[in-house]
């Protein structure tokens, strides 16, 4: 639904971002935590655009580039983190793909790895020699059955923890389409219709937060809130 607002706003560049999160931190009087994403960094780095460098230079001039700076920084390509632990000091994460993928730096330099050998213990102890954290997709901390609904946790999280990683796994929304199996609602709805209804998303929460993981991307900020307190309660 957030077409509704397509052509109302231009997009904010992302010094205009960090002007408003030093602005609404001042106002909150408490730091206003951003998530920032190296987006194809091989490609735009082999045109001779690299990423890493001019965002150090913005994080330096705002300070954000500390250990403790309310900030995350991210990437699906390991090396994109590995450039941005030599510049700046601010928390990294990796984010993982499908267990079979490879990451895309990983194809240009040849590295037979997949993201299944990187969930292994000594793909963990890799990525926590220069990143804080990993992003996995949800299967990765919860797989699913053939029919679509929720297996057992792997060991994931145990196996991060133990590095000294933390764990964000992506994405979690509140329509049937997203959501496990176990989770769908149709509301007694035709199916093309259910699909956009949400289902019992505050049960999914609850499902995934009880395998230990320290946060949660989502579409659906309000409603992850409100899962986090009452797991929290």
């Amino acid at each position: 639904k957030n077409t509704l607002y397509n052509g109302r706003w231009t997009i904010p560049t992302f010094e205009e971002v960090l002007r408003w999160a030093e602005k609404e931190g001042r106002r909150r009087g408490r730091p206003v935590w951003l998530h920032a994403e190296t987006k194809h960094p091989s490609y735009f780095r082999a045109l001779g655009l690299g990423l890493e460098e001019p965002l150090a230079r913005l994080l330096r001039r705002y300070g954000r580039d500390r250990r403790n700076s309310a900030m995350f920084l991210q990437s699906f390509e390991p090396s994109s983190m590995r450039r941005m632990a030599k510049l700046v000091s601010s928390p990294r994460v990796v984010l993982l793909s499908a267990a079979s993928e490879r990451p895309w730096d990983f194809v240009e330099a040849g590295d037979p790895r997949t993201v299944a050998d990187l969930v292994k213990p000594e793909g963990l102890a890799w990525i926590s020699s220069f990143a804080q954290g990993i992003g996995p997709t949800l299967d990765l901390v919860i797989p699913k059955d053939a029919s679509g609904r929720l297996g057992e946790p792997t060991t994931l999280v145990r196996d991060a923890h133990r590095e000294g990683l933390i764990l964000h796994p992506y994405t979690l929304r509140n329509e049937n389409s997203f959501l496990p199996l176990d989770f769908r609602r149709d509301h007694g709805l035709e199916p093309a219709v259910a699909a956009n209804e949400y289902g019992d998303v505050f049960a999914a929460y609850r499902r995934y937060f009880a395998t230990g993981i320290d946060g949660i991307f989502t579409d659906h900020p309000d409603t992850g809130l409100l899962a986090a307190a009452d797991f929290g309660d």
